[in-house]
């Protein structure tokens, strides 16, 4: 949360952090549909080279059943030959008779013959169980009376006349170097009991060898690469051919069943890509394991690139956006460091500016309004404050009402005389403004009267802004006669002006209302201004209803903020007593309403007196 915090005050806080995460959100779409691509055309490559692999290693699983079919065809022919099974019908011991080594070279001659014509064939073998003679295409005859103990031939009697696919677990060879027709771990050998159509089947059994090698050349060409592997598996799931190191061959244990995975090679954090072919007809199993950087060999250089794309495009966006940020933001930002330092009175602040276009313009307009500001501040404004104090301090004591009047009255007639219409009509207001607030020393006017004399102070300020507002007054009829406290609303509508209509460039507007309602009469100036924000609106809650508990009208004068509120609250609360109110709401940016609640028989009965001695004045 506290980083999430952190970000968002950076957000808000810098411009170029802002265009920064514009530039990089704009290029996400990118960046997305980039790592989509990259990830879809991996996933299309593996399936169409899957299919691709799995068509070819289907064909080349037909040629190795076809292969196996043929030596399984092949066995069951000779098993069942009549002269091949008479031949082998003697049952002499270990001593063998002339017409039985006749027989078993006949024997040898036939099935070296069989072994010669069958290039899948490494050599045909017989064995004799009778008297434990192995008659093979290749080394002749063997004594082996002890093969009768040996558990491939008790599982090709068990087997009554079905294939055995024999395995060898260790190489032998014979005295005169030839490998051994049964124990040769370089071929598989396909065993089967001869005469199978007699009803007693003898002990004789049939060997076709089968080079692995030739397998293996079968299925080599499914191999793109030195480090992709083979594997076939008979349909007990048992090695016959692989092309893989005994260090680095697969896990056959856990082998998945689907056609197409991808699973770490062992050893390594490699992965590699297994496709799976299953034989319909014989239940074999073919699988090729490829490693996968090189099916994405060609792909992967496409990959890298994208990935640079992504992250030249992200540096570009830092990049442009500090071009941004210091062509055009930057700038802005020294004008509101500038305009900072101007209100805080240091007129000596001076811009740096070595630009030609529009914030240049800017830049150099604001440098010399600050020393517009400094000439007119220090050389003519504190020599005209220095000598208006003196002078005021010299007529202090001498200025009175007519004086006033009279200045104002030559000030009206030097103004018609130059056809200065504006001024002229801003002094004859503003002196009809003073001449009913001195009203010899009156303290009360109608609230009539207190409009009409609104009127000229509210003329001479939409002279000074001239077009921004209008100004409408409601009064109800019952309320005209009423007398309230004179200046009382100035200072609401000086505010509703200076604060909040001085801002709006058109469209102000400025109302004031007086309506009776019951036994209260109720004051109303309002505007539709900028407002006021919720901030300052609580201070000026605080203030007004902290203003009287303890805090002198000196202290309050000293403290500046929000002393024309607190006059206007402090002189209703001494004239109207402790039921008068004094509110203020207010909207940011949709304007300000100050209302004054007072007691309505005050505002017949206060003032009579005063009233009548004025009318008596007047006689006299």
């Amino acid at each position: 949360m506290k980083r999430l915090g952190d970000f968002r005050d950076l957000f808000k806080q810098s411009i170029q952090f802002r265009l920064t995460c514009y530039f990089i959100m704009i290029l996400l779409p990118l960046i997305s549909f980039s790592l989509f691509a990259n990830d879809r055309s991996q996933r299309i490559l593996e399936q169409e080279l899957g299919e691709r692999t799995m068509s070819a290693m289907g064909s080349a699983l037909e040629y190795v059943d076809l292969t196996i079919g043929g030596v399984k065809s092949l066995s069951t022919l000779l098993s069942t030959d009549r002269s091949l099974t008479s031949l082998l019908n003697h049952d002499d011991g270990e001593t063998l008779s002339t017409e039985t080594l006749i027989d078993f070279s006949q024997v040898m001659e036939e099935i070296s013959n069989i072994a010669a014509v069958n290039p899948s064939l490494s050599s045909v073998a017989i064995y004799h169980g009778n008297t434990g003679r192995l008659l093979s295409s290749s080394i002749g005859s063997l004594h082996r009376p002890q093969a009768a103990e040996e558990q491939w031939y008790r599982d090709v009697v068990r087997a009554s006349g079905s294939y055995i696919l024999y395995l060898p677990d260790r190489h032998e060879e014979s005295l005169m170097g030839w490998a051994d027709p049964v124990y040769n771990e370089s071929q598989i050998v396909l065993m089967q009991r001869m005469d199978l159509y007699s009803r007693e089947k003898g002990n004789n059994v049939l060997m076709l060898s089968v080079p692995k090698s030739k397998l293996l050349g079968y299925l080599m060409s499914l191999v793109p690469s030195a480090g992709s592997h083979v594997y076939l598996l008979d349909n007990a799931g048992r090695l016959i051919v692989t092309n893989a190191p005994a260090d680095r061959r697969m896990d056959m244990t856990n082998l998945s069943e689907q056609s197409l995975t991808v699973r770490e090679a062992p050893g390594s954090e490699q992965r590699n890509m297994v496709v799976r072919v299953d034989s319909p007809s014989t239940g074999w199993t073919l699988i090729l394991e490829q490693p996968e950087r090189e099916i994405y060999k060609k792909s992967k250089p496409l990959e890298i690139f994208s990935y640079w794309i992504i992250l030249i495009s992200c540096l570009l966006a830092v990049w442009i956006s500090w071009l941004v940020y210091s062509g055009i933001a930057s700038p802005i930002s020294s004008l509101v460091s500038g305009m900072r330092q101007l209100r805080l009175g240091k007129l000596d602040t001076k811009l740096a500016n070595n630009r030609q276009d529009e914030l240049g313009y800017l830049t150099d307009a604001f440098n010399q309004t600050v020393e517009q500001q400094r000439h007119l501040i220090r050389d003519i404004y504190e020599q005209q404050l220095r000598l208006t104090k003196t002078e005021l301090k010299f007529l202090q004591s001498q200025i009175n009402p007519h004086f006033l009047y009279n200045t104002l009255d030559s000030i009206y007639w030097s103004a018609k005389n130059y056809d200065a219409e504006e001024i002229s009509e801003m002094v004859l207001n503003l002196s009809k403004f003073f001449r009913l607030s001195l009203s010899k020393g009156r303290e009360a006017f109608t609230v009539e009267e207190t409009f009409s004399h609104l009127g000229y102070y509210i003329r001479v300020q939409q002279l000074r802004f001239v077009g921004q507002f209008t100004v409408r007054y409601d009064a109800d009829p019952d309320s005209g006669g009423l007398y309230i406290l004179k200046l009382i609303l100035q200072p609401l509508v000086e505010n509703a002006i200076l604060h909040g209509l001085e801002k709006k460039k058109r469209d102000g507007e400025l109302r004031i209302s007086a309506e009776l309602q019951g036994d209260r009469l109720i004051l109303t100036v309002s505007d539709n201004g900028k407002g006021i924000g919720e901030d300052r609106m609580e201070r000026i809650r605080t203030a007004l209803a902290g203003y009287g508990g303890g805090e002198t009208h000196a202290d309050a004068e000293r403290n500046g903020e929000f002393f024309g509120l607190r006059n206007v609250k402090s002189r209703i609360g001494l004239y109207y007593g402790d039921t008068a109110e004094f509110t203020i709401d207010s909207e940011e940016g949709a304007g300000t309403t100050a209302c004054i609640d007072l007691p309505a028989d005050r505002c017949r009965s206060e003032w009579e007196g005063e009233v009548s001695h004025e009318s008596d004045d007047r006689r006299r």
